[in-house]
């Protein structure tokens, strides 16, 4: 199943990185935090991707271009620059690298792509900046027995707010905390059927009006999860996750691979 991976945005709000690399660039435990989502779709078998580049899209470009192995598995090299891997690498990813322009939205990215998963029954989507342990197989497996046209991972804000419920004159009714609350987000992991195109429209964001238009239709799911899932959308969040990272606490790596021995494999173009 092919992925399309959300990476022409300026990530503004972690301006302190992306003003010199792009965000899907930005380091989280020595690689790039895109290759950690890489990572995660290739552990269930989906390693046929399709990014979608804007801002400082060379970047990202020579990013994949200059990839060696060597980068990400133990190796020995000899004098005679011979070089020798300790380790197995996973097969290769198909990377697909299309520039889908700098100031476009995420649903006008998508459109750009359309043809390059034309054919597909189902694809998967991601905005490349979020991270989470939720059992892709499982979400993709409710998503096929539903009638439903695209599905979005659900859930709580990572951080905890005090939510007012407030009057119409002002009055404060309650304080609660958004622990408790039954307020959920969009997470950023969608599934999509090819039928998402005829939903939507030129210029429009995609979760805003071709939602919108599923919403009335019944044809959009939630997957509703409590487990591990944060995005990198400011310093502060690079800050826990690299901290993660550090003492080893990277739940989204776990399912296949140690922490310690992350291998990433890599990448080639169509």
């Amino acid at each position: 199943m092919k992925v399309v991976l959300f990476c022409g945005g300026r990530g503004t709000r972690i301006r302190e990185y992306s003003e010199s690399i792009p965000k899907p660039l930005i380091p989280l435990g020595g690689q790039p935090i895109m290759r950690h989502v890489m990572q995660y779709y290739a552990s269930f078998g989906h390693d046929d991707f399709v990014l979608c580049l804007g801002y400082k899209a060379n970047a990202i470009k020579d990013f994949f271009l200059n990839s060696r192995p060597e980068s990400y598995g133990d190796c020995v090299i000899s004098g005679s620059g011979r070089i020798e891997m300790l380790e197995e690498l996973p097969h290769d990813w198909r990377v697909a690298l299309i520039d889908t322009g700098i100031w476009r939205n995420i649903g006008e990215r998508l459109w750009a792509v359309r043809h390059h998963v034309k054919g597909e029954r189902m694809f998967l989507a991601n905005y490349s900046d979020g991270l989470t342990d939720v059992d892709l197989d499982d979400m993709i497996e409710r998503f096929e027995q539903s009638d439903k046209l695209a599905c979005f991972l659900a859930v709580k804000p990572p951080l905890t707010y005090h939510l007012a419920d407030i009057d119409d004159d002002g009055r404060v009714k309650e304080f609660r905390s958004s622990e408790n609350s039954p307020m959920r987000i969009n997470g950023g992991f969608f599934l999509m059927r090819a039928e998402i195109f005829d939903y939507m429209r030129e210029g429009e964001e995609l979760v805003l009006e071709p939602f919108a238009r599923l919403i009335a239709e019944n044809k959009l799911m939630a997957y509703k999860y409590d487990g591990f899932w944060r995005s990198m959308d400011t310093l502060r969040d690079w800050q826990t996750l690299e901290a993660m990272v550090e003492r080893g606490d990277t739940p989204w790596m776990n399912r296949t691979i140690a922490a310690e021995k992350w291998l990433s494999s890599p990448a080639r173009l169509p």
